[in-house]
């Protein structure tokens, strides 16, 4: 049974996403159509937890991981994929990056896996199709990740990024993202959000400014 009937159809990740380490706010979806698979299946690589790994997880054998968190009202295209795992065992600043197993080539081989950090998209992101998140970003509320984007740096928030980690343009001047980082219209209760619709579809930040000092803030 293919995951989409049709490119229409999103996945709303919090009700699918079953990894114990992976975290998602409400509405965030997947559009995942094109490539076929569920969110986990394709979008998600290397992250202990998922299904072919539950067993190993459970048995706590490795501790602590990297995990993703997304954050709310998130949209992210068919494709789109988040490297996890750290460097995987592979060291650049060693002569090799090969993984050597102690199994085979002795006691002598050290463990060569790094850390990276949780990978963390926030709030009201927009990711491209096959737009590739490396591990550890930190990418802004607000922002835009362009199709085929490789990000290999943090994206400040309401930034458009394509390509590699090239900044387009901030969507916003800068007083304008700081009133949206402010205001966090993605936190406020359902009714407000619901109230504020018709702005939230329109450029008029300090006519949201205003509906927030006025009805949520208060």
């Amino acid at each position: 049974m293919e995951a989409f009937n049709s490119w229409l159809e999103g996945q709303n990740l919090k009700e699918q996403v079953k990894n114990p380490n992976i975290e998602v706010g409400d509405y965030s979806y997947y559009s995942g159509f094109y490539h076929s698979k569920t969110f986990e299946e394709q979008a998600v690589r290397y992250l202990l937890g998922d299904a072919s790994t539950q067993e190993v997880w459970e048995c706590g054998q490795f501790g602590e991981v990297d995990k993703l968190r997304i954050g709310k009202f998130c949209s992210i295209a068919s494709g789109a994929t988040f490297m996890m795992a750290g460097n995987q065992g592979h060291r650049a600043d060693w002569i090799s990056t090969f993984p050597f197993s102690k199994k085979e080539f002795g006691e002598g081989v050290k463990d060569g896996f790094q850390r990276a950090g949780d990978t963390i998209v926030g709030n009201d992101v927009w990711i491209g199709s096959e737009a590739m998140i490396m591990p550890g970003v930190h990418i802004g509320d607000g922002a835009i990740i362009g199709a085929r984007a490789v990000i290999t740096k943090n994206v400040a928030p309401y930034s458009v990024v394509v390509g590699n980690n090239v900044v387009v343009k901030k969507r916003f001047d800068e007083n304008l993202i700081q009133t949206l980082l402010v205001i966090k219209w993605w936190d406020w209760p359902l009714q407000h959000i619901k109230n504020a619709v018709e702005i939230l579809c329109s450029g008029q930040i300090e006519e949201l400014e205003q509906y927030f000092i006025k009805n949520v803030r208060s």
